[in-house]
């Protein structure tokens, strides 16, 4: 009489296609996750965006009979692109409890705003300009349109950053300027 063994179990066939299904979704985890830390780190900027732009609107208010004015000569109308490299220019007077003119107050308050996108956004821009119609066809725009009556407006934009670092817009290399991401407009009393 003969005994009759069965084996049963896993063939090797069986454990490589669970190894492949393992791998494909411990793949798709570690991309899911490079994807959260993007966004995370884009929150992030425009949190801080946010940020500099209100505390500046609010600097501008306590300055008002500077914002005000309507002349070319207005220290708060001003642009700045961080993408050159160089951090801005420091003004003749910073005004750290110093007694300081309400012109050289919005030339400290212009500094350091535009220091703040220098260090924290990737190729920043910052400009504030008179414009009636910041946002066109649905996109904001840095062009500015307005006149002397028309509201202040606080523009910020930056480029993202490639997984090496580079930085990017729209997926190519930064040679332009970023597109504006926040716009804020300034009502002063």
């Amino acid at each position: 009489m003969r005994a009759h063994f069965s084996c049963s179990g896993f063939t090797l066939l069986e454990v490589l296609v669970a190894l492949l299904l393992l791998a494909l979704g411990i793949a798709g985890s570690a991309a899911m996750q490079l994807v959260a830390l993007r966004v995370a780190y884009q929150d992030q900027l425009l949190v801080q965006a946010s940020h500099l732009a209100g505390t500046l609107a609010e600097r501008m208010r306590a300055n008002a009979a500077t914002a005000r004015d309507g002349t070319a000569d207005n220290p708060y109308l001003f642009a700045y692109d961080a993408a050159s490299g160089a951090a801005p220019p420091v003004p003749p007077v910073l005004c750290f409890g110093a007694a300081c003119t309400s012109r050289q107050l919005a030339l400290f308050d212009c500094y350091e705003a535009q220091l703040l996108v220098y260090r924290l956004l990737p190729a920043g821009r910052l400009q504030i300009c008179r414009d009636q119609h910041p946002v066109t066809a649905g996109k904001l725009q840095w062009d500015c349109d307005g006149g002397p009556d028309a509201p202040l407006v606080i523009k910020l934009g930056w480029h993202g950053k490639l997984a090496d670092g580079a930085v990017q817009n729209n997926g190519e290399l930064a040679m332009t300027a970023p597109a504006p991401v926040l716009a804020v407009t300034v009502r002063v009393p």
